[in-house]
């Protein structure tokens, strides 16, 4: 016999260390060498402007946490601490991570503990001898106390309860990288909004200083009217022009309107606010000249919005084994123990107190296949996260892709772009000679005008998108979280 409870007791054990299911093992990173199809320069083309200089991409390079830093501006560092401690959004994130977490804390104890209940009863009733078959019996009224201790227990012998743990502690990780993914679109769409800022007073400025010109244009020309040296068809000329870069003015303000108002919401202030906040200009940012490039093979590791997505595909798994154990036995122990008594003066003596023991096994015999159907649902939840997985991975590599195609791209557009502003200030600079000459007509004055005035604008934008792609960049190989310390997620 004791042999017997011996063998019992290690089967139970051996049990318990095992668990219905399949255990997840993380999806291989994809088998890629390169992100783009045709390789990239080991440098991008330089330009001979502000912002035009040559960044230089390093395999394997690694990425600080910080990543923002490297663009140079202390005014930038200081709307990005202001976000990281004043926004809704990482504050929500944080507060969704606490209660996985807090989801995890209470499965843990039904799991791994026996539940126990106190009770303490008092009632009075009355009972017939006809109730126990004794019809002679007169009917009897007491009270009854009880007091006592309820004890049960689960044996998780199939593992269903550690299926769920599992589960709940990939949705604890999902959640976590939940937090890293949106403290990167933050600090990224910061960035992206400061560059933006940027490039716009720029368009702003430039717009503004040709309009000076222009003004002064017309007031020339008007003179010559006046004395007989200009057609009136060239006066109307300049003052279409004139009224045309006007006009181009309120649409770039209503732009950088939009943009600090979208600032100060990203840093967690109202549109209001937004005076406080500081101004930014292209020539007080710094272009970073060296990229790091996260190998091919780390980038599944790395961005936060894959691993998340595999956590998804972690917690799928887990339920499948949950299913799966739900198909066989359930083996619940309890116990009680208390006092029972008709007198509550009385109720903790010796000779009233009560226990009992007690074990429950419950076996599925026949649920019209309702078990097996829902373990062929969570089967199919798991192909489901599964597909959901490789395309996060495909499209972060697209998007890796597509941000590295635009650095270099981008670069030869800022190169092309100052050689066309380069050459429409040296068509303009020599059409005004002339047309003071008299060499030629104003007409080809205003077109020089027109052209270089194009030009200038598209160097602007061209230069602000360098920065744009640079902080795509970054936010594309996942900003460097892995370099950062654990908990400094809000308050770097």
């Amino acid at each position: 016999m004791k042999a017997t409870s011996i063998s019992i007791a290690a089967m139970i054990i051996i049990l318990s260390g095992c668990a219905a299911g399949p255990d997840f093992r993380p999806p291989e990173a994809p088998k890629a060498d390169t992100y783009t199809a045709a390789p990239l320069p080991r440098e991008t083309a330089a330009s001979p402007v502000e912002g035009g200089e040559a960044q230089h991409f390093i395999a394997g390079g690694n990425i600080p946490d910080q990543w923002w830093s490297l663009f140079g501006s202390e005014s930038l560092d200081k709307v990005i601490r202001l976000a990281l401690s004043e926004s809704p959004t990482l504050t929500a994130a944080e507060a969704a991570l606490r209660q996985a977490q807090e989801n995890l804390n209470a499965k843990i104890g039904s799991v791994i503990f026996p539940g126990a209940d106190g009770s303490l009863s008092a009632k009075r009733q009355k009972i017939s001898g006809v109730a126990s078959g004794q019809s002679g019996v007169k009917s009897s009224t007491f009270n009854l106390y009880n007091a006592s201790v309820r004890v049960s227990y689960l044996l998780d012998l199939f593992g269903a309860g550690r299926r769920e743990l599992e589960s709940l502690r990939s949705r604890v990780d999902y959640q976590d990288f939940q937090l890293e993914a949106a403290y990167l679109a933050l600090t990224a769409n910061i960035v992206t909004a400061v560059g933006k800022e940027a490039a716009l007073r720029g368009q702003i400025r430039a717009t503004n200083e040709i309009i000076g010109l222009q003004e002064k244009q017309l007031d020339t020309l008007e003179q010559q009217l006046a004395l007989g040296g200009v057609s009136l068809s060239e006066v109307l000329a300049q003052k279409a022009l004139l009224a045309q870069t006007r006009a181009a003015l309120p649409a770039l303000e209503k732009e950088l309107s939009f943009t600090r108002h979208q600032l100060a919401v990203l840093a967690g202030k109202l549109p209001n606010e937004a005076g406080s906040l500081p101004e930014f200009d292209l020539k007080d940012l710094k272009l970073p000249r060296d990229l790091p490039v996260s190998l091919p093979s780390s980038l599944a590791r790395q961005r936060p919005d894959i691993r998340a997505s595999e956590e998804l595909l972690h917690a799928a798994s887990a339920l499948v084994g949950v299913a799966t154990a739900n198909l066989y036995p359930q083996i619940t122990l309890s116990g009680a123990l208390g006092s029972e008594s008709a007198d509550s003066g009385n109720l903790f003596n010796s000779n009233t107190f009560i226990w009992n023991l007690g074990a429950g096994l419950v076996q599925p015999v026949f649920r019209g296949g309702e078990l097996r159907a829902k373990r062929r649902a969570a089967v199919a939840a798991y192909d489901e996260a599964f597909a959901q997985y490789r395309q996060t991975v495909l499209l972060a590599f697209q998007n890796v892709a597509d941000v590295l195609r635009a650095l270099d791209d981008d670069a030869r557009a800022l190169k092309a772009q100052s050689e066309a502003h380069a050459a429409a200030l040296d068509s303009l600079t020599v059409a005004r000679k002339q047309f003071e000459l008299g060499g030629v007509s104003y007409f080809l004055l205003l077109d020089a005008e027109r052209r270089h005035q194009e030009a200038l604008i598209s160097l602007i934008q061209a230069e602000a998108a360098r920065f744009a792609d640079t902080a795509a960049l970054f936010q594309a190989l996942g900003g460097g979280w892995w370099n950062r310390s654990k908990g400094e997620v809000s308050h770097d």
